[in-house]
């Protein structure tokens, strides 16, 4: 779900700790003024600032944009439907929840069919 089909053809992120934005550009196939309008709108992208108020983005921040930009430009997402989606899958323990009420379920339905069996 991190990449979508089309961030294939993105250059691989490399091992640094910081990136400026123009690195950040090229790596992620986005306008650096699109990426200072992304921030606005994704309270999860938080890039370090330091003198001068250059941003400093980190890897996470690279894979986060790659996300983002793959929601709204293969997806179709507009930028309300993507910030709602990136808001539900950071929360884990909402799924995990609704994943052991499933599995509760299918073990119930299986132990079912096993008396039938029986």
């Amino acid at each position: 779900m991190l990449e979508a089909s089309n961030n294939n053809e993105l250059p691989v992120i490399p091992g640094k700790r910081y990136f400026t934005i123009g690195e950040v550009s090229e790596l992620c196939g986005v306008k650096p003024h699109v990426l200072r309008y992304w921030e606005q709108e994704f309270t999860q992208l938080k890039p370090v600032k330091r003198r001068g108020n250059r941003r400093y983005y980190q890897r996470h921040d690279v894979v986060l944009i790659r996300e983002i930009r793959g929601l709204l430009y293969e997806q179709g997402f507009t930028i309300g439907g993507a910030r709602q989606r990136l808001e539900t899958d950071s929360k884990p323990e909402a799924s995990a929840e609704s994943k052991k009420q499933l599995i509760k379920e299918l073990l119930t339905e299986l132990e079912d069919i096993r008396t039938l069996l029986v």
